[in-house]
């Protein structure tokens, strides 16, 4: 089951270990844990993940780390389908005009599950937020 869906800089703090990531989205993503639950990942967090790579803004081993999280089922990967793509219309571009940050939203509002995110635009998007 997944408890909720991270947006990337999420996943990157979660994975350095940043004290940028709030104590209730530590605590929220411990608790899932601890439940058997993971957190989703939308597919496009992984081509942000290689851009970010590629523009030397985050280390290399960011991608290897993540294949780790997957594989012991702390994150799962959530592909971008269809329904996904048709749930974009419920995100305002206006108030996220990011393609990528209207994805990972749209995949936490098809799945009815809160977004773990400080994203400020996102935050005043109307979504259920974890920060």
């Amino acid at each position: 089951m997944i408890a909720g869906v991270a947006d990337t800089h999420i996943l990157i703090w979660y994975l350095t270990g940043s004290p940028r990531l709030s104590v209730t989205a530590q605590r929220f993503i411990s608790a899932a844990a601890q439940r058997g639950e993971s957190i989703g990942l939308a597919a496009i967090t992984f081509v942000e993940l290689v851009y970010l790579i590629e523009k030397g803004r985050i280390p290399a081993e960011t991608l290897s780390r993540t294949a780790h999280i997957l594989e012991v089922q702390t994150f799962v990967e959530i592909p971008l389908t269809l329904a996904i793509s048709r749930t974009l219309s419920k995100v305002d571009v206006v108030k996220i005009p990011d393609m990528s940050d209207r994805i990972i939203a749209a995949t936490a509002l098809h799945l009815n599950l809160p977004l773990i995110s400080r994203d400020g635009r996102i935050r005043l998007a109307g979504l259920q937020i974890i920060w």
